[in-house]
């Protein structure tokens, strides 16, 4: 059976004292660095204390727990909140930890930070990264998405081990941000009933009060999007704890909104109803606030009967964890082939590039097919290797070409289904993505037009921020585009993200290269990566043997054509483009080189020496094109080279014509490195 429900009673004197420690552990650590939010830990310390010292599931012994509750903070501005309930509740964050709110490499930064990596400031008990508002609405569907897979997947008559609930709290600006609606819409759709979104509704904005800015009825909007919905008075413990617990039993098959009414910087009455309590305004009135809560002067003070409490409630909390440690080993002793696929998914076990390439045919030599469906024909056979990879698209398959045959849709239905219908919501398929990674289970891939990127770029700088990796499956990658227009061809698109920290950005140039950006996209398991695809047809490179294109682009950028004779100048290409260097080479003859460059982050992360091979300093005579803006090509040609790109929007027309009109040909090529050779 699963974990055991608390059925302790609710002791309403001790968690009141437990929310005025936690209200003072936000005025002590805001005030101690005259920084950081003090109105939500204010406002919802009511709140906290019913989730973690009663209602929610979870073991700070073992944080990892794969069957936990998960609890997002999608207001992280709120990050106090979070922090001084996971000191109380008995993660491993110390008071020391609490007392560095906001200080240099401590493991309580301005804002939640995710990270399941060993380093020293990783913050126990934090699911995501989240501050920019809206994106933990997201993740929280992600995760509960995730959930509805894993049960599908895994749970059995006889043993179930996935029944957990995700928990969001979430506020106005939350709500107010486009990313939140979408996530919401796509969450009543597909009926994700595990998921409880409270929304911490105190009427204020940072600006001003909220009515100054929304009138609508969430309620109804909400009751629109598939939600059930209560209202309840956030500060009253037991009457929230009854509307959490109904959301938590409904069987309705909807997910699940509590609109709590609370009042922002409660304690502080100089600012508390206010505008002024979102923000650090009321730390001035510290001293005055705690006095009114019944505090001594000693600061960061915990009550020791709260202390106490925690400490009988984290006993209760190992009792849950061994009932259901007890589930999950019979779960494993009677189904040992689903036990390995989960430990799969959870090691983020991948097969070596070396297997992968033997699972995917090599292509006919007389192909020239466009790299998204190249990615097509490379992804079926990977997605067999890859049980645990799902793929989606925002409403774009029969264009990016994603779809894992065979692996059914995602639906209220068939929650074990591969392939994730995200409607028209880029932004709400990253944030989603970035909660699949978080919950750690299955690898998210996702699929839209390269210049839609756009759309989802909160959510793609979120997951190289927390180094999750999702697959970003964008089709449609240059002026090559053609007759939609300007509006559908990216030209700055594709450097744009190529200056997002940690995030590889890999464009293929032909199908084997496809082959190998694909491999090394689901690879590398500590950070995102963005595969860049054409819509047009491009010519297989028989010229560079397969084994030289796939591995190449492993590395970043290899030399796909090597000179005859003395070096006299270098021609590097990335995708579309690649074939019109290789064309140029062969037009000015020997001692002309041509380097691929699908991945500038890879090859920079090659050894000086590898670097040095394949772009000698001494061949000052460089020529880059790429079907886009001409800047981030400089560091590889130099003062000295020249970037033929396009540093304008482009053009409607057939893509060819657009390509010539914006002279990306071959003739541009040669008279470029003609010119430089003087």
């Amino acid at each position: 059976m699963a974990a055991t429900e608390n059925n302790r009673e609710l002791n309403l004197e001790l968690l009141a004292k437990a929310a005025t420690a936690a209200r003072g552990l936000a005025i002590d650590a805001v005030n101690a660095c005259s920084s950081g939010h003090l109105g939500l830990p204010l406002g919802t310390a009511e709140i906290g204390a019913v989730l973690y010292g009663h209602a929610l599931r979870y073991d700070p012994a073992h944080p990892g727990w794969i069957n936990r509750d998960r609890f997002v903070l999608s207001a992280g501005h709120g990050s106090m909140f979070l922090y001084a309930w996971l000191h109380m509740a008995g993660y491993d964050l110390s008071l020391d930890e609490v007392k560095n709110f906001r200080k240099l490499g401590s493991k309580t930064p301005g804002h939640p930070e995710w990270s399941d990596a060993p380093r020293p400031d990783a913050t126990p008990g934090v699911e995501a990264t989240t501050g920019p508002l809206g994106q933990g609405v997201g993740n929280g569907v992600g995760m509960a998405l995730s959930a509805k897979m894993a049960e599908a997947r895994f749970n059995t008559a006889e043993h179930k081990i996935f029944d957990h609930h995700v928990v969001v709290l979430a506020g106005d600006g939350c709500l107010q941000e486009g990313v939140a609606a979408e996530a919401s819409a796509f969450a009543g759709h597909f009926g994700l009933d595990n998921l409880i979104l409270i929304y911490d509704a105190n009427d204020v904005t940072l600006d001003a009060m909220a009515d100054k800015t929304q009138s609508e009825d969430t309620d109804a909007r909400y009751r629109a999007y598939g939600f059930d919905v209560q209202t309840v008075d956030g500060h009253d413990m037991k009457a929230f704890l009854d509307v959490y617990q109904k959301a938590k039993t409904a069987t309705s098959g909807k997910p699940q909104l509590i609109i709590a009414k609370t009042e922002i910087g409660r304690s502080i009455p100089e600012v508390a109803g206010t505008s002024k309590a979102h923000g650090e305004g009321g730390a001035k009135f510290a001293e005055g606030a705690r006095r009114n809560l019944g505090l001594p002067e000693e600061t960061f003070y915990i009550f020791d009967e709260v202390k106490e409490y925690f400490a009988s409630h984290r006993q209760e909390l190992e009792k849950e964890y061994k009932a259901w440690e007890e589930t999950y080993h019979a779960w494993r002793d009677a189904n040992p082939e689903r036990a390995a696929l989960l430990d799969s998914g959870l090691s983020g076990e991948v097969p070596s590039a070396e297997e992968l390439f033997a699972k995917i045919p090599e292509f006919p030599e007389d192909a020239k097919i466009a790299t998204r469906k190249a990615g097509s024909e490379v992804l079926q056979p990977l997605a067999q290797a890859l049980p645990m990879l799902v793929s989606g698209s925002a409403d774009l398959h029969g264009s990016t070409l994603n779809y894992i045959e065979g692996g059914e849709d995602f639906s209220r239905t068939t929650p074990a289904g591969r392939n994730i219908y995200f409607g028209i919501r880029e932004h709400a398929m990253g944030a989603i993505m970035n909660g699949i990674a978080y919950d750690g289970i299955f690898r998210a891939s996702g699929a839209t037009f390269m210049v839609f990127s756009d759309y989802l770029r909160p959510s793609i700088r979120l997951a190289a921020l927390s180094r999750v990796a999702p697959i970003y499956i964008f089709t449609h990658d240059s002026v090559g585009v053609g007759e939609d227009g300007p509006t559908h061809q990216p030209v700055e698109t594709v450097s744009s993200l190529r200056l997002i920290p940690h995030l590889h950005v890999i464009r293929p140039g032909d199908p084997e290269e496809t082959t190998g950006a694909f491999v090394a996209a689901v690879e590398r398991t500590e950070g995102p990566t963005v595969l860049s695809l054409t819509r047009q047809a491009l010519p297989i490179l028989n010229e560079i043997p397969v084994k030289e294109r796939r591995e190449g682009v492993l590395k970043g950028g290899y030399v796909a054509r090597r000179e005859s004779g003395e070096l006299k100048g270098i021609l590097l290409a990335s995708g579309s483009e690649l074939h019109l260097a290789m064309a140029a080479a062969n037009e000015l003859g020997e001692g002309i080189r041509v380097v691929s460059m699908p991945c500038f982050e890879r090859f920079e992360k090659q050894s000086a020496a590898y670097r040095e091979e394949v772009l000698p300093t001494n061949c000052r005579v460089r020529v880059a094109i790429e079907a886009g803006v001409t800047a981030l090509w400089h560091k590889y040609v130099g003062l000295d080279g020249r970037v033929i790109g396009v540093d304008r929007f482009g053009l409607s027309a057939p893509g060819n014509i657009v390509m010539k009109e914006l002279g990306i040909e071959t003739a541009a090529v040669v008279k470029a490195v003609r010119e430089l050779l003087g």
